[in-house]
């Protein structure tokens, strides 16, 4: 009867210690690594044309940008997404910039990529499923993808909101080493922002 005892005490104190460990993972909000590789997917632009990624396969790099007409921070790199478009355009580079945010309308999107002379695709990601695919989270966030859809960096665009405290342009970075044939040194980076507003 002890030895029984004795075992049911040590399996439901074993129980305990991984419920205990689950919780712990819950509570940090561990989250799976990057998938490798992206699944082609399709989305109208803010003129009801449809683009799917496999469109760009021919591209050196595809940059993926989560942007919003709200969000402060978001906004506060308007003017160095149209630079970064600017300088790598010519070089085999495209850039999308998908909305996901449930409350900001294609009239308001349009409306803002005018009054911020973005010249780059945006598309709408209506419902955020392709934001949920990718387990995008903020506004701005970046997805560098090459033309089979691998994905080789994913963060941000660079270390701050404010352009003259800025110490690493990283996403600059990597698509200078994409260009030179290199691969990503810092393929990973924490992206800040606004939380991208999802349907409930």
């Amino acid at each position: 009867m002890r030895k029984l005892m004795s075992f049911v005490l040590t399996a439901f104190f074993a129980l305990g210690l991984s419920n205990l460990s689950q919780a712990s993972d819950l509570k940090t909000g561990r989250q799976n690594d990057d998938p490798k590789k992206v699944e082609n997917f399709s989305l109208p632009d803010i003129n009801g044309k449809t683009h799917s990624l496999s469109e760009y396969s021919g591209s050196k790099a595809i940059v993926l940008m989560f942007i919003s007409t709200e969000c402060p921070v978001s906004n506060a790199y308007n003017d160095r997404m149209v630079q970064l478009t600017k300088d790598y355009k010519d070089k085999g580079i495209t850039f999308i910039g998908i909305n996901s945010n449930k409350a900001e309308s294609v009239a308001d999107i349009k409306q803002h990529a005018a009054d911020h002379k973005f010249d780059f695709t945006i598309l709408k990601d209506d419902k955020n499923i392709i934001a949920d695919k990718l387990d995008a989270s903020v506004t701005p966030e970046v997805y560098v993808l090459n033309g089979s859809l691998d994905l080789l960096y994913h963060g941000r665009i660079d270390d701050s909101r404010r352009v003259n405290e800025v110490k690493t342009n990283d996403l600059r970075s990597a698509l200078d080493e994409i260009l030179g044939g290199k691969k990503v040194t810092n393929p990973k980076t924490k992206a800040f922002g606004c939380t991208i507003k999802r349907v409930d």
